[in-house]
């Protein structure tokens, strides 16, 4: 029998402001902390700040006092067929209690393999033995940390015929069985159901809602297979297209307001286009019950 924690028994509750936020960058800590932008939160990868000091320290701190914070990560390797890194689980822990984010997240796939750690994301076949490798590994962080987790659905390339689950059913079981919540990316969607030619607003209307504490939205690029059709790469750097826009504007018109991330990881823009495109998901949340615009306020540290 899988183990009782409190973060599978707690009620599924949103921890984030229902409103945009954005990927903080180096490039803009100096202008947010001069100018204390109306975003309410901002999201970070936690192995860019698992060193002891310096300046990311410095500087994220500074900004933590002002806002809300979620950690999105993206080493833990939540999907591998081998044990967790206990020393990574550990330097998240640390992280975690010294800044205390409103949410923490991690991406459904791999990307270690026995010592070696692949500086990728890689897709995972749905079977039940893969099923139980990832509620093993989401009960042991959970437990670790003592709080839940949101798993955030891939951005896939490749099917695998061996697969006896449905990517959404697959995220129920997980839901089920961890207690964990979602996180709905938005761009993954588009980008799989493009690439395996399947409806991405199907996927967004049988998608549970209920269980999703953050939504990402992000640009992607756009390629060509070796059979000349076309494939979509979840890129994160540049803006997020239309047909994501309308994607979004569907599962937020079904679900009410929720927190949103713009996520922007390379080919860094200057603030004001970030803050535009914030701005976008915030005139589309706020007709759904997004929490009313305000300067931000202090989030001292607990």
């Amino acid at each position: 029998m899988r183990p009782s924690t409190s973060a599978k028994d707690a009620p599924f509750e949103v921890a984030l402001p229902r409103r945009a936020g954005v990927s903080l960058k180096p490039e803009h800590y100096n202008h947010i902390l001069a100018e204390r932008p109306d975003v309410s939160w901002f999201e970070v990868h936690p192995e860019n700040y698992m060193g002891d000091g310096g300046p990311p320290h410095h500087y994220l701190a500074a900004i933590r006092e002002h806002y809300a914070l979620s950690l999105h990560g993206v080493g833990l390797s939540i999907g591998a067929a081998g044990k967790l890194d206990r020393d990574h689980i550990g330097r998240l822990k640390a992280l975690v209690e010294r800044y205390q984010p409103a949410q923490i997240s991690e991406h459904l796939a791999w990307s270690t393999h026995d010592d070696g750690f692949l500086n990728d994301l890689l897709p995972l076949p749905y079977t039940e033995e893969t099923l139980t490798t990832v509620c093993d590994h989401i009960d042991e962080v959970q437990t670790a940390l003592g709080r839940r987790m949101l798993l955030e659905n891939p951005a896939t390339y490749i099917v695998f015929p061996e697969s006896t689950y449905e990517e959404i059913e697959f995220l129920k079981e997980i839901v089920q069985r961890t207690g964990c919540g979602l996180l709905l990316d938005v761009n993954n969607v588009y980008v799989s159901c493009t690439n395996h030619n399947r409806s991405a607003e199907d996927y967004i209307d049988r998608f549970p809602l209920s269980h999703v504490g953050e939504i990402h939205l992000a640009g992607h690029a756009e390629d060509t297979d070796d059979t000349g059709a076309r494939l979509l790469i979840d890129s994160h750097d540049r803006r997020v297209v239309d047909d994501v826009w309308e994607l979004y504007d569907r599962a937020i018109r079904r679900a009410g307001a929720l927190p949103t991330l713009i996520e922007w990881d390379s080919d860094i823009p200057t603030w004001p286009v970030l803050f535009a495109e914030a701005q976008h998901a915030n005139a589309i949340l706020a007709p759904n019950g997004a929490q009313q615009s305000t300067k931000p306020a202090s989030h001292e540290l607990a």
